[in-house]
């Protein structure tokens, strides 16, 4: 009996002692301890997360959009979770960063208005006629690539260690470090290029058997908490992701490629149509002149009538002898005549 209560009472100091590190929350680094709080209404924030990037003026309209048929999204269900982007869209306008615009599950109740409009439903003077709808510029799409339970493998130890400590045991071998590992790609609408992207990253210590051991009573139940502290850590990933993304856009600068983007690019192949598959035949084609070096050989044959012409020349100089024998010849009769 003295061994059983000096069980639990050394396991109530364990987890007295554990307390703050469970409720430590890290984004990106150790000093993070809140993640997305607060709120957003235009251009302005409350009580928003002090570590969250900010831009003084907008860079353009975003949707954020998420694959649902992914497998992170069906895993998402494991820990009671559901859709990111209500979490992404409060980070996104309390940076001022972008001006969200909606393209999912309310893009139907949108739709539906317009019908009703046409369909006459709608009083006259609704407005809510065709050309107002505004574009978005970008897309944001989220994705968690990676998200473990007992990636430190802590409880494991301190569940062995604990093996003769009766309900000690039982607390330490629940024991688990949940960590997240998230992915922002930004997408430019109208070309399809992809204008930015960047990883974020969370970590959390968790005990998920307080609950089970002191009961409902005593501890007030905190599977539920179990559930809440996974979407913390996924929810400070992305706030971490976001983060480096705004600060690479912030420095942005247009990636180029000689010739335009979607003309070819610079890689070419033999026989190839682009501009960079031309040059690579080009730089090849040196390669075949021998071939044309024979062709000197007709020069000589060229120069040849050139030797021919000089004779025409020559005769050309009796000509002018007859004409000083001729002037004589006719002299001479006229002597006669006298």
């Amino acid at each position: 009996m003295r061994f059983a209560s000096c069980s639990v009472s050394v396991a109530a100091l364990l987890l007295a002692g554990c307390v703050t590190t469970g409720t430590e929350m890290k984004m990106g680094d150790s000093s993070a301890k809140t993640v997305a709080t607060g709120s957003a209404g235009g251009a302005t924030s409350t009580n928003a997360n002090a570590q969250l990037e900010r831009c003084d003026a907008t860079l353009g309209t975003l949707a954020v959009v998420e694959d649902q048929t992914a497998p992170w999204f069906y895993q998402l269900s494991n820990y009671k979770l559901t859709s990111t982007v209500p979490v992404i869209r409060l980070l996104v306008q309390q940076s001022n960063c972008f001006v969200v615009v909606e393209r999912g599950r309310a893009m139907n109740n949108m739709m539906q208005e317009r019908a009703l409009q046409q369909s006459g439903e709608l009083r006259s003077n609704s407005s809510m006629g065709p050309g107002q709808m505004v574009a978005a510029d970008y897309t944001m799409n989220p994705s968690i690539t990676f998200s473990q339970n007992d990636a430190g493998g802590v409880g494991a130890a301190l569940g062995g260690f604990g093996r003769g400590l009766g309900l000690l045991g039982a607390v330490a071998g629940s024991l688990k470090f949940k960590e997240a590992s998230t992915m922002l790609t930004l997408v430019d609408n109208r070309s399809g290029v992809q204008l930015a992207a960047a990883e974020g990253s969370s970590s959390k210590t968790d005990f998920g058997a307080w609950g089970g051991v002191f009961g409902s009573a005593a501890g007030g139940g905190l599977g539920g908490y179990t559930n809440t502290a996974e979407g913390k850590v996924i929810t400070a990933a992305f706030a971490d992701a976001y983060n480096q993304l705004v600060k690479s856009v912030k420095n942005y600068k247009a990636q180029e490629v000689k010739g335009g983007l979607g003309t070819g690019g610079r890689l070419g192949v033999s026989g190839g149509s682009t501009p960079a598959s031309r040059e690579l035949d080009a730089k090849a084609a040196p390669a075949a002149a021998p071939a044309s070096s024979s062709t000197p050989t007709a020069a000589p044959v060229s120069n040849t009538p050139a030797t021919k012409s000089a004779p025409a020349s020559s005769t050309s100089k009796p000509a002018t002898t007859q004409r000083r024998t001729t002037r004589p010849s006719t002299a001479k009769p006229a002597s006669t005549a006298k």
